[in-house]
């Protein structure tokens, strides 16, 4: 097992509260020395800064990447302790070309859905003596995490509490499990037609169509100039398909920082031309040439609130705007987003407003 390693986060972040590792990390780790658990070639989730794959580096344990972000996190910090970028093994979520492993580790997220998913994935592939350790703070435990767990598991031990941090260990795959992975929501769309929106276990807002989201759809008015749209931190895709209800003809493109709502949106869109951008930034998009962009920006990351992410999401959408682009921006209310807004875009209106909501359009020139 690797050790004295430095790990940093990536995108750096002015809020230094902000850790790239927690005491659950560090309990996964001792467990697994202590117990001389076999590390050979485990797989690993949610690592989001790299922290419990590079100290398992000698192991050459398999990444379980759903974040472009995260990847690229890790990349920086292997870079940063002198690992080879060629020893990093990542997969997708969703990959069926991961081997089946005696040991998987994850770092349970917020979601439950996703949580879920990552214990399909791994029940596919284990054997009789695959053992899963799941670390995470106490203060974020709930009862779900145990319910889920037994529905895959028949064994689901629980630690005391170290550093105000716990684990479940899981063992003994059970037999004739569920393995559906996406979540299906009703919904009437713009011409009154009721359809499903199709979204993998894990991407944001499970069981609706958001309602911020939703609050954005119902003011989004297009002009016949706009002939191409980008939409970023996309999600299931659904304020792109809306758009493209509005106007057919539209070059569209999605941005998002997940591998599962990239491929949500896909679910959702097929019948739609559009180009898909797996990235959290907009570094890689042509510049002063998209007319329109709509947003519903992240302001988290797991159970952290965070609006840098979204700040510098900004930046890049003012720069790939048409010079007579606009932007479409939805947040809630108590973020007042418009004192970052109009130090970035020329003009900066509120064009709608609830009692939680508000839609910003931003011009560029």
């Amino acid at each position: 097992m690797n050790t004295n390693l430095t790990i940093s986060r990536y995108p750096v972040s002015d809020n230094r509260s902000l850790k790239s590792y927690s005491a659950a990390d560090d309990y996964i780790l001792n467990y697994i020395k202590e117990h001389e658990i076999e590390q050979n070639e485990a797989t690993v989730y949610n690592d989001r800064f790299g922290y419990l794959s590079l100290h398992l580096m000698d192991s050459n344990p398999t990444i379980i990447s759903n974040y472009k972000s995260q990847e690229d996190a890790i990349i920086r910090n292997a870079k940063d302790n002198n690992i080879e970028k060629s020893k990093l093994n990542f997969q997708n979520p969703l990959s069926d070309d991961i081997s089946t492993t005696d040991l998987a580790i994850i770092k349970i997220p917020k979601s439950m859905d996703l949580f879920r998913l990552y214990l399909i994935q791994i029940h596919k592939k284990a054997s009789k003596n695959t053992k899963v350790i799941c670390g995470f703070m106490t203060k974020y435990f709930t009862k779900q995490m145990i319910t889920i767990a037994g529905e895959y598991f028949e064994v689901q031990e629980q630690s005391l509490a170290w550093k105000k941090s716990r684990l479940l260990i899981l063992s003994e795959p059970k037999t004739d499990v569920d393995t559906n992975i996406i979540n299906t929501i009703a919904h009437e769309n713009v011409n009154g037609e009721k359809i499903e929106i199709k979204q993998y276990y894990g991407v944001f807002s499970a069981k609706h169509i958001d309602y911020a989201t939703q609050f954005l759809i119902q003011n989004i008015e297009l002009n016949s100039q706009v002939e191409s749209v980008l939409d970023v931190a996309s999600g299931n895709g659904i304020l792109a398909y809306e758009v493209s209800q509005l106007k057919s003809d539209l070059e569209l493109h999605l941005l998002d920082d997940s591998y599962l709502a990239n491929e949500s949106a896909k679910l959702n869109l097929q019948d739609q031309e559009a180009t898909y951008h797996y990235t959290d930034r907009l570094v890689d998009i042509e510049s002063d040439y998209f007319d329109l962009v709509i947003c519903n920006p992240p302001f988290h990351i797991e159970h952290e609130n965070n609006i840098e992410m979204a700040l510098e999401l900004f930046h890049g959408i003012q720069r790939v705007l048409h010079e007579d682009g606009r932007f479409l921006c939805v947040a809630n209310l108590h973020l007042n987003y418009k004192t970052h807004l109009i130090k970035i875009f020329e003009q900066v209106e509120v064009t709608a407003m609830n009692s939680k909501f508000v839609v910003y359009e931003c011009w560029k020139a």
